[in-house]
């Protein structure tokens, strides 16, 4: 029997996930593949996606990008750009295999890189932004080419599909990582694509997110200030972008960054110690909070964080098993791969699960 999409929504889907061995130990991406697959209802099949971290030693100190290629001509349009910005240790086709599940994929490459520095527009400009500014070029010129990932160590490797058909397609069960992030997508007002997938990824960030926020032009506008442009619009490329601001750029630690991106009620605020304190944040970073209900697990390659809205709208849990540490949208798949965790918990709402490498 056929049902209205009216009658049948579900309102608290996508899948997040997200396991840290916090002293660098790596282990297969058959783990996270594991604990993705088991939250299968809360995908429907429109994007699934994984982030890994030390999954390339042999390029420690070099940027890896992942790009993808909707035709040749994008690529043909694309790599004079990064040519004469970038010196190019290594470019490869990202190994892949054929599926029946996965049908028209785009060209998906990776490149291994360093800058070159004499490109830079100023002689202050950190490398860091430099590659920003790579990013945010090729990906507003709307050529068919999109950066999904464009950090050191790390990659994201996304699509349109399950997560466990993406994983198949990307062959993660042969790589290895010391983090690893996943998410099954269940879009509500964005279409379906490979460059919308989750993770989304700015230098060493990637974020996975479950929810619908309702501050993204205001988010958006905001970070339009300090040089970020929105090409996915999508919310979840906003919060990736404010946790890039206000960490990196800012150099705030990430119960700061939780304190403005799901700052308390003005009651609660009244009632604080620290009221001055949590009045400055907003005062300064209003534009930053993120409204409406959303669970993140956002990570780096030194750290892995959850957050929930300052009510919790959507389901996230976490849990510990000796030196690794566990986010999810649901409690099964942790235990899917730790049956028998040493603890496990619901953060509070508006409360970071912050897990960092030792």
């Amino acid at each position: 029997m056929l049902i209205a999409d009216r009658d049948y929504r579900i309102p608290s889907a996508c899948g997040l996930a997200g396991i840290l061995n916090r002293e660098g130990k790596t282990f297969s991406g058959e783990v996270i593949i594991r604990a993705m697959a088991s939250m299968h209802e809360r995908s429907n099949g429109l994007g699934g996606g994984f982030a890994g971290y030390g999954i390339y030693p042999d390029h420690m100190d070099d940027y890896a990008f992942h790009v993808l290629y909707e035709t040749p001509e994008a690529r043909k349009q694309s790599e004079p750009s990064l040519e004469e910005n970038y010196h190019l240790v290594k470019e490869e086709p990202i190994p892949t295999r054929q599926i029946d599940a996965v049908q028209n994929p785009p060209l998906v490459w990776r490149y291994f890189l360093r800058p070159r520095m004499e490109r830079r527009i100023s002689s202050v400009e950190a490398e860091e932004d430099f590659i920003v500014r790579t990013v945010m070029e090729i990906n507003q010129k709307k050529t068919g080419a999109f950066i999904a990932s464009s950090g050191k160590n790390m990659g994201i490797f996304k699509g349109v599909g399950y997560p466990e058909e993406i994983a198949e397609f990307f062959r993660l069960e042969e790589y290895r990582g010391y983090l690893w992030t996943g998410h099954g997508r269940f879009p509500t007002n964005t279409p379906g694509w490979w460059g919308g997938a989750h993770p989304f990824g700015l230098l060493d960030w990637s974020v996975v997110h479950n929810g619908e926020i309702s501050s993204y032009g205001t988010n958006r506008r905001y970070l339009k200030n300090f040089g970020y442009d929105c090409a996915f619009y999508t919310d979840t490329e906003v919060i990736t972008y404010l946790f890039d601001l206000l960490h990196r750029k800012h150099q705030l630690d990430f119960p700061v960054v939780a304190k403005i991106l799901a700052a308390p009620l003005w009651d609660e605020i009244e009632r604080m110690e620290e009221k001055d304190f949590h009045q400055f944040l907003r005062a300064v970073y209003g534009s930053a909070l993120l409204n409406g209900p959303f669970a993140v697990i956002a990570a780096h390659n030194r750290a892995m964080v959850g957050l929930n809205d300052r009510i919790k709208l959507r389901p996230l849990v976490a849990a510990e098993w000796q030196e690794n540490l566990y986010i999810a949208s649901e409690e099964s798949a942790i235990r899917e791969v730790c049956p028998d965790p040493d603890r496990v918990w619901a953060p509070e709402a508006g409360e970071p699960v912050v897990g960092y490498l030792r």
